[in-house]
């Protein structure tokens, strides 16, 4: 019964398939604000569930403007390249992070995460 307001970053898990265009599934992940985080509301629909994540370590690219499922996969496509073969991370799944509001025209923030192994 409280609102929460909009986090940043939105993050999409996306589970890449072999031609680099996202799977059908894909996760949508909210930061819970820290005033809520010790004692976080129960969802009261069955399809939101509560994870902790634990602290990772990751290698990310940055870009600007509306994102769209073609935008994250040629900058994953773009990281997974400077990266090379020798740098260890988790091959089947990346993160797509929106940092706006989509009122916002100017100025956007999207990245793309590799998880570190």
């Amino acid at each position: 019964g409280v609102g929460m307001g909009m986090t940043a970053p939105v993050s999409i898990t996306a589970f890449p398939a072999e031609d680099g265009s996202f799977q059908q599934k894909v996760k949508v992940s909210l930061r819970i604000p820290s005033q809520f985080q010790d004692s976080p509301p129960c969802p009261t629909d069955e399809s939101i569930k509560i994870e902790e994540r634990q602290g990772m370590t990751i290698y990310s690219t940055q870009f600007g403007g509306y994102a769209k499922e073609a935008d994250y996969v040629s900058y994953a496509a773009k990281l997974k390249a400077a990266l090379g073969s020798d740098a260890a991370y988790h091959k089947d799944s990346y993160l797509c992070n929106g940092y706006d509001p989509p009122m916002k025209p100017y100025g956007r923030r999207n990245e793309v995460w590799f998880v570190k192994e």
